[in-house]
């Protein structure tokens, strides 16, 4: 009769944990990886409910985030910067080559037709690139994880604030090499495109606007071009693919990923 009691509480405690044991929420899968960071505001589309759509991510007074190119020696304290335009010739630059895609896949892409989601993620990589499509935070944490190997990383992202374009350098901060991008695709359905590309320094540029706005720049520099587009390069800065480094910054949008070998924070905001 005891044994029959144990087997049916036996029976009972496997029943309530199993309706107990729900799939953990997005938010949940991030704070069980890590759960002192909070989760970076370039990720918070991944929140929503999953196949479900949107307005285009990035408006139209965003794109000068993702088409400011300039030359590396132009990251320094005092250096004014006008987003949108080439920093060394001073002039505004096509922000967009292909019609669905930022300049953080433009640059990369010589086919400048337009491209579906499917194509785009399905397309051969470029020239020292990685990439990885996913849509869902919980595929993006495994996908980093597992590239890095430790889950000692973190997320760094950009602050741009809205309608300011107008900003002198601060401070530059150079963050890592070969970081993870990732970032969000430019179409409804919420995807974010991580890839790595090899030949890279990532930097976070303190930048400050004329009202005293203080923003942080993701900033990317290149230094194997031998992949980006020709067109676009010669029209921003008069150069061609692989002769010098090419730098960009990256919107808020989209997140490096670099290894964090400090006891802080995994994220900065």
């Amino acid at each position: 009769m005891e044994f029959s009691r144990l087997s049916i509480l036996a029976l009972f405690c496997l029943t309530f944990v199993g309706i107990d044991a729900s799939p953990l929420s997005a938010e949940d899968y991030w704070k069980s990886v890590w759960p002192n960071a909070p989760l970076p505001k370039a990720f918070f589309d991944l929140l929503l409910p999953y196949g479900k759509t949107n307005s285009l991510p990035i408006k139209v007074e965003e794109m000068n985030q993702y088409s400011t190119l300039f030359f590396e020696h132009d990251l320094y304290p005092g250096k004014k910067i006008t987003l949108g335009k080439s920093q060394s010739l001073g002039k505004m630059v096509r922000p967009f080559t292909k019609p669905t895609q930022g300049i953080t896949d433009s640059i990369w892409l010589a086919n400048k037709k337009r491209q579906s989601l499917n194509d785009f993620c399905a397309s051969p990589t470029a020239t020292g690139e990685h990439k990885h499509c996913v849509s869902s935070l919980e595929s993006m944490v495994d996908h980093v994880i597992s590239h890095f190997g430790t889950t000692k990383i973190k997320a760094i992202s950009s602050t741009f604030t809205q309608n300011q374009d107008e900003y002198v350098v601060e401070e530059v901060k150079r963050v890592g090499d070969n970081a993870v991008m990732c970032h969000r695709l430019n179409f409804e359905k919420v995807v974010f495109n991580c890839h790595q590309v090899q030949e890279t320094t990532a930097y976070v540029v303190s930048l400050v606007s004329p009202d005293g706005t203080k923003v942080n720049a993701l900033t990317v520099c290149h230094h194997d071009t031998r992949g980006m587009n020709p067109e676009l390069l010669y029209e921003a800065l008069k150069v061609d693919p692989g002769t010098v480094p090419v730098c960009h910054f990256i919107g808020n949008k989209a997140a490096a990923w670099v290894p964090n070998f400090s006891d802080d924070h995994l994220c900065v905001i």
